[in-house]
This record gives structure tokens, C-alpha cells and sequence, in this order.
């Protein structure tokens, strides 16, 4: 599970911590190797946030035009929905109604 990261990159040392009663000597490779896995997500995460945040708060044009087209379908969807359960309650007054 080593960690790669770019060319351009600088990596910070792991920003985990122990719990008091135990030192870093307690951990196991692996478990350190987790623990600093964890601390590059958290980074990542971290770096993540704001951006989506900026996107979150100014979508632009294509997400605006693909939410419309989505409405869209999801109208057309629903309409035709309620027409087919119009259709088979009609269906089956029609029935009852022959009996």
C-alpha cells in the first residue's frame, strides 16, 4: 500500500495519532502503513472539499442544461406513468362493469 504521488508533489508526514499507552514502536508495519494511508486520504479530502464547495456553488452551464433535460424526462416519465395506472384502473372498471 505505498503511497505514490506525483512528480510535482511534496508529501507531508502523517498527521495520525496514538493513543497515549501506545508508542509508534507498537504498531505493526501494516498497521502503520494503514494509519498513513489514511492520513494521504484525509489530505486528499481536505484538498477535495473547497473545490466542490466553488462547484457546488456556481454549477455551470452543461450541469444547468443536463439537470433541465433530466427534469425533463423525469416529467415525461411520471406522465406517462399516470397515464398507463389510468389506463389499467379504466381498464378494470370496464371489466367489472361486463360482469
Amino acid at each position: 500500500m505505498a503511497s505514490t504521488t506525483g512528480p510535482n508533489s511534496t508529501t507531508t508526514p502523517p498527521t495520525h495519532t496514538i493513543p497515549p499507552h501506545q508508542s509508534p514502536d507498537a504498531l505493526s508495519p501494516l498497521e502503520q502503513e494503514v494509519l498513513e494511508e489514511y492520513a494521504l486520504l484525509l489530505e486528499n479530502l481536505n484538498k477535495l472539499s473547497p473545490l466542490l464547495e466553488s462547484l457546488s456553488a456556481n454549477p455551470t452551464a452543461q450541469v444547468l442544461d443536463g439537470l433541465r433535460m433530466l427534469e425533463r424526462k423525469t416529467s415525461l416519465v411520471s406522465t406517462l406513468l399516470k397515464a398507463s395506472v389510468y389506463s389499467i384502473v379504466l381498464q378494470q372498471e370496464m371489466l367489472e362493469g361486463e360482469e
